[in-house]
This record gives structure tokens, sequence and C-alpha cells, in this order.
């Protein structure tokens, strides 16, 4: 009952896949980490961490709900229990046992030291690449499209009267509400935050010669003509530490209670074993 849910879980985790539709080499892959988990699983629970966890009710009943909501319809989720063989009390009891090894590897997890901002910033001068903020633009752009060439004349035309009259992004908002032709006209035409290789190649190169409230001129692309303007430059260079150092010690937080768990499980299984 508890392998075939195990097994039902990981498929999806590891293939998002159900299990009877894996490859043969997927679910011999399936077959070892289910056994393997398993084998932890049972350890864990064997602990003299999880004497005394208990599972409220209402904590249940959610991870009830959040699994019956994978499925279309309560049609389709009974017939995947009676598939792997679980009934609903059966099914309750495995996931109370999946909510009880949870619980334990964080009351394990919550013994882990907590992460001081100076550790935080001797991470953050030890790995500035990935504090390393790439140059970006906030734009805007109007777009009009054409089929043939006599519709591309009138589009160019068009924008070409438009740019002399588009100062502020207010103006610049309003006209794209009117007369652009992306969904983003719904946003005043906001492309949001833009960084270097997520425009058609086209636009990227004046995109990024424009300064702060600068109209490019009409430029075409593959699907049709745009004018684009800039908001805001978001100059490259490096993070401060204070913008990142609570994220920082989340990260290396998280890492910490993680290897505790993992030598947790390392040295419960030791213990067991001899």
């Amino acid at each position: 009952m508890q392998h075939a849910y195990l097994e039902l879980k990981l498929a999806w985790e590891l293939f998002n896949k159900a299990p009877e539709t894996l490859s043969e080499p997927e679910r011999k892959r399936l077959g070892k980490i289910a056994g393997q988990q398993g084998g932890i699983e049972q350890r864990i629970l064997a602990s003299a961490a999880a004497a005394n966890v208990l599972v409220p009710a209402a904590t249940l009943n959610n991870r009830l709900a959040e699994i019956r909501k994978r499925y279309p319809s309560d049609e389709e989720f009974m017939q995947d229990m009676a598939r792997i063989g679980l009934n609903q009390n059966e099914l309750e009891s495995t996931v109370e046992r999946e909510l009880r090894i949870e619980s334990v590897l964080e009351k394990v997890a919550s013994a882990a030291a907590p992460v001081s901002a100076v550790e935080a910033e001797i991470y953050y001068r030890l790995h500035p690449e990935a504090f390393d903020r790439p140059e970006a633009r906030q734009l805007r752009h109007i777009l009009v499209t054409y089929n043939n060439g006599q519709e591309k004349a009138k589009a160019e035309t068009k924008l070409e009267a438009l740019r002399s009259t588009l100062k502020s992004p207010e103006k610049f908002g309003q006209a794209a509400l009117r007369h652009s032709e992306c969904p983003t006209a719904m946003a005043g035409g906001r492309l949001g935050i833009v960084k270097r290789h997520q425009l058609y190649p086209e636009l990227e190169a004046a995109a990024f010669e424009l300064g702060e409230r600068e109209i490019s001129s009409v430029l075409a692309s593959p699907i049709g003509l745009h004018i684009l303007y800039c908001d805001k430059i978001l100059p490259s260079g490096m993070l401060a530490f204070a913008e990142v150092c609570e994220r920082i010690m989340e990260r290396l937080g998280d890492k910490r209670r993680r290897e505790l768990q993992r030598e947790w499980v390392k040295n419960l299984g030791t213990a067991l074993d001899k």
C-alpha cells in the first residue's frame, strides 16, 4: 500500500507522469529510487525523534484536499486510487505517515544554527558573479502589424506621426492603448524589465541605445512595425549587499537545514544497522 503510493508520488515528481505511462528504463529507475526512499522512511519512523510526533487532523485534511485537486474530477481520483489499491482509509493512513516523516525532518532541521549577516556577507564577497546585475531597460512599445506592402507603408506613416507627439510615458501609454496591436496595449505598452537577448534581434540594438524617456525610430521585426520607449535604464553592476542580504541568509539557511537532515538520516541508518 505504502510502496504503491510512494511510486505514484515519485513518478509525478521525477517524470511528471503516471506510473503506468513510464518507459521501461523510467520504471527501473523509479523502482530503485522508491526502494531506497522506502528504506529511509522506515528508519525515520523508527527513530526516537518520531515517537511523539502527531499529525493534526486539519493538516491531514489539507494534504488530502491538495491531492484531490491534482485530478480533474472525483471520479478520476477514485479510479487512480483503486488502480494502485488504496481505499479512503488506506490513503489517509499513508498520507498521515508521509506527514509524520515531514514533521520529523522539520524538527531535525529546526536545530540548525541560524545564518548570520556576517556569514551572508562572506558568501556575497566570495561569489560576486552571482550578484552581477546585467544592464536592463524598462520598456514600452507600440506594435502595428501588416499583411502586404501597402499596409506596411500605412503603418510606418502612422508610427512616424505618433513618434513626434509622445514625449512622456503617460502619453505613450495612452497611444499604446489606442493604437498598439499587442496584448501589452492594455498595460500602456509596457514590456516590463527587458535584459539582453530577450527581444527580437531587430529591436535589441535600438532598445539598448535609448536613453531614459527616449523614443526609437520605427523598427521592423518578424511580427510587424514597432516604436520603443525607454521608461528607465537599470544599469549593470554588482547588487548592493543590503539588497541581497536577506535572500542570501534564506538560501544558506535552507542549505544548512538540508545538510543537517541528510547527516541525521545517514547517522540514523548507521545506528540502526549496528
